[in-house]
């Protein structure tokens, strides 16, 4: 099996199973992967992650021209913006997954870290998570955000609108979603219950003993 053909499957196995588990829905979210020659697949407009067909996921260029496939979501400068900037991203994955927009809402989170620190495994997966604010779905401005922050992310949350994570490659990234959904989760079930969070000094071992990149 081909390289393309291989990563046609694994994306629509990984999409399946984030549908199924209710980390996005209907027609929402998109995932990308970066093939070893430069050019992206991903997933088309309009499609839903859980009856994704391999044959019509769509493949465009590294410049995101439309090369094969369905018409490619309409969020595609947001995906070349992390590929851009992050040349060992390997793969994006953006959710509209449900604690994680709602903690983008909260007035007083930190927006150079949205996720407070209450377990080691989403600094060890993503590092800080920037706050990005509102932009219309598909706007090129966001693209334009992403690019702004020069690749010292590989997460960011879109204000009323959803995660997005970069990784080296997609299950690492799909696991590094589901990390950060998770710890969203936590963040709302525990406000304002006083939570003992990690220390800064329980945070600065686990970036060390991980080699994280938590500037």
């Amino acid at each position: 099996m081909s390289e393309e053909a291989k990563t046609r499957e694994d994306i629509t196995r990984f999409a399946k199973s984030i549908f199924e588990r209710g980390l996005t829905n209907g027609s929402s979210g998109n995932i990308s992967v970066r093939l070893s020659h430069g050019d992206i697949l991903i997933t088309p407009t309009g499609s839903s992650m859980g009856f994704l067909d391999p044959a019509r996921i769509s493949l465009i260029s590294s410049d995101g021209a439309h090369l094969a496939g369905d018409k490619p979501t309409k969020e595609i400068p947001l995906h070349t913006a992390f590929y851009d900037t992050r040349p060992s991203a390997g793969a994006v994955v953006h959710l509209h997954c449900t604690y994680a927009t709602a903690l983008s809402m909260l007035p007083d989170i930190d927006r150079e870290n949205v996720l407070p620190t209450l377990t080691p495994y989403a600094i060890m997966r993503l590092g800080k998570v920037k706050w990005l604010p509102f932009f219309v779905p598909g706007d090129p401005a966001m693209g334009a955000a992403v690019r702004a922050i020069a690749g010292r992310h590989s997460a960011v949350l879109l204000a009323n609108h959803g995660p997005v994570v970069a990784g080296d490659a997609l299950a690492g990234t799909v696991y590094a979603m589901e990390e950060l959904e998770e710890n969203a989760k936590l963040a709302i079930l525990t406000r304002g219950l006083n939570p003992v969070g990690m220390t800064v000094s329980e945070v600065a071992q686990v970036v060390q003993q991980f080699n994280v990149d938590y500037g």
